[in-house]
C-alpha cells in the first residue's frame, strides 16, 4: 500500500518527483528476508516478508559515502524565539544524485530509490525516513525545554531513536554533547534505528558527520578546506578518519540498526546475551525517542511493544533512568493511528504518560513522556546532574 498523508505542507520536506515503480530495498548483508508474523512486525503486508533486523557498522557506512555531500541547516526555535538547535541535513536532491550515479543504468530502481517518489510511505517497502517531519522538530523543542542539555553533564547517556530517518532529535543531543567540556562529558551511546538500511546510509550517517564537521570546522586541521564550497562538505579520507577518532576520544558510540520492530529487533539491540553492556560508574540516563512512528494501528502496536521491551531492558539491565519521548500527530487521517491511541495502549501496559507539548496550528500534534509505573521517580526528565 502506497499513500501520501496529504497534510497540506505540514511536512518539512516536499516529496521529490516519482522515480517509477519501486522494489523492496536490498538487504546489504545479503541475508534473505524471512516472513514475519503480522502480530510482531511493524508494517505487516499480507504475503510480503519484512526486512529482518540487521546491525550496520559505522566504518562500512562511512566508506560508502560519496566524495562530497550537500546540505542545509534547520533552525529549531523555542516558543520564546530562542534557537534551541541549528541542525544540518543532507539535501534530498543530493541523495538523488548519488543514487543516479550508483544506479549504473538500472533506470532508477536501485536500493534507496523507493523513498524518493511521490508517496510519503510505501507500506512494507519504505517508511518515510528520507523526509524530516514536524513532529521530530517538536521533539527537539521538548528535549531542550526539559533541560536535557544540562542533564548531559556528568552522566552516561543512552539515546535510542526508533524510526530515526533524518534523526533530528538525536542530532540535537549530539550537538549538545559536543558542546560540553571534555571534563563534563561521560560515555554517550546513540542507537539509530530505521526500517530502511538505505535511509541510514544516505541521510542518517551523513547528518551526524555534518553535525560534527560544522561544530569543529574552525578547529580541526582535517576540516580546513572541507567547506571550500558553500553548502557542501568534502569527504576526504582524513575527514572520515578524524570523525571516527573524535568519537573514540570523546567516548561517543554510534550504532545503526535496520528492519521491522519485533522481538528479534529488541534481541539484536542488546546483543547475543540479551543484555545491554554495563560499564562502571553511575547508571545511565536512557532516552527512547520516536517521532511519527505510530501512523497506523499496525505500526502503533509494534512500536508500543518495542518501547516497553526496551524500557524494561534499560531499567533491569542497567538500572537506567529510562523514559520514552513520543511525538506524533493527534490523528493520522485515513490510516487510523493517533497519539491518543498510543497513550491508551501505553497506560494499559502499565505506563505512566505525561503530556509535554501540544501543537494546535495546522494539523494537531503532541509530545508525551512515558515511563513504566513504579519508576516515575527515576524519570530522567526530572533529574538534572550538576
Amino acid at each position: 500500500m502506497a499513500f501520501s498523508f496529504g497534510f497540506s505542507g505540514d511536512d518539512i520536506d516536499a516529496p521529490l518527483p516519482d522515480t517509477g515503480e519501486s522494489p523492496k530495498p536490498a538487504n546489504p548483508r545479503g541475508h534473505a528476508a524471512a516472513p514475519t508474523p503480522a502480530s510482531s512486525s511493524a508494517f505487516p503486508v499480507p504475503g510480503k516478508p519484512q526486512l529482518p533486523p540487521t546491525r550496520h557498522d559505522l566504518a562500512r557506512l562511512l566508506a560508502r559515502l560519496p566524495s562530497r555531500i550537500a546540505y542545509s541547516c534547520l533552525d529549531v526555535a523555542l516558543d520564546d524565539g530562542a534557537v534551541a538547535a541549528r541542525i544540518p541535513r543532507r539535501e534530498l536532491w543530493d541523495v538523488r544524485l548519488q543514487l543516479m550515479a550508483e544506479d549504473d543504468g538500472g533506470g532508477g530502481q536501485g536500493p534507496g530509490a523507493e523513498g524518493l517518489g511521490e508517496h510519503d510511505v510505501k507500506t512494507g517497502i519504505y517508511e518515510g525516513g528520507f523526509k524530516s517531519w514536524e513532529s521530530s522538530v517538536d521533539l527537539v523543542k521538548v528535549l531542550a525545554a526539559e533541560s536535557h542539555p544540562a542533564s548531559l553533564r556528568g552522566r552516561p547517556v543512552r539515546a535510542i531513536e526508533l524510526g530515526c530517518g533524518t534523526a533530528l532529535p538525536s542530532l540535537a543531543l549530539f550537538q549538545w554533547a559536543m558542546a560540553l567540556e571534555p571534563s563534563q562529558s561521560r560515555p554517550f551511546t546513540f542507537i539509530l534505528a530505521d526500517y530502511n538500511p538505505s535511509v541510514l546510509q544516505l541521510v542518517t550517517v551523513p547528518n551526524f558527520l555534518l553535525a560534527w564537521a560544522l561544530h569543529h570546522q574552525h578547529q580541526h586541521p582535517a576540516l580546513r578546506d572541507a567547506f571550500s564550497l558553500e553548502g557542501e562538505l568534502q569527504l576526504g579520507p582524513d575527514v572520515l578518519q578524524a570523525f571516527q577518532t573524535y568519537l573514540d576520544g570523546r567516548d561517543i558510540s554510534l550504532s545503526f540498526l535496520s528492519g521491522g520492530w519485533s522481538p528479534e529487533f529488541v534481541q539484536l539491540l542488546y546483543g547475543p546475551s540479551g543484555a545491554a553492556p554495563q560499564g562502571p560508574g553511575s547508571p545511565p540516563v536512557s532516552l527512547l525517542l520516536g517521532a511519527e512512528t505510530i501512523y497506523s494501528p499496525f505500526a502503533l502496536q509494534a512500536f508500543n511493544e518495542t518501547v516497553f521491551a526496551v524500557l524494561g531492558r534499560e531499567q533491569a539491565s542497567l538500572g537506567a533512568q529510562a523514559a520514552a519521548f513520543v511525538a506524533a500527530k493527534r490523528l493520522y487521517f485515513g490510516v487510523g493511528g493517533s497519539l491518543d491511541d498510543f497513550i491508551e495502549k501505553a497506560q494499559a501496559k502499565g505506563g505512566s504518560v505525561t503530556k509535554l507539548r501540544e501543537e494546535t496550528a495546522g494539523v494537531a500534534r503532541g509530545v508525551v513522556r512515558c515511563v513504566i509505573k513504579g519508576h516515575q521517580s527515576r524519570d530522567p526528565a526530572q533529574t538534572t546532574a550538576g
